[in-house]
């Protein structure tokens, strides 16, 4: 997935993915998926998509910063 977050194009294709975690199961509205990637810059990234009642009803790239990258992981361990 390309998205431009400010005036950066980043692309998922290109950065590390670092853990990816599910919830729900397929074709649930409510289900989601989640996955946190790392640029080779070493900034984070968290991917999200879902179904039509879940957090990401729509692709969504957000920037995080390195504690929430890691608070996230530790989240989802």
């Amino acid at each position: 997935m390309k998205k431009k977050v400010g005036k950066t194009v980043y692309d998922t294709a290109e950065m590390t993915e670092v853990k990816r975690v599910a919830h729900g199961v397929y074709g649930d509205p409510a289900g989601y998926e989640e996955v946190l990637y790392v640029t080779e810059s070493g900034k984070y990234f968290l991917y999200g998509i879902g179904g039509e009642t879940s957090p990401y009803p729509a692709e969504k790239l957000v920037s995080l910063a390195k504690a929430k990258a890691a608070a996230w992981e530790k989240e989802n361990a």
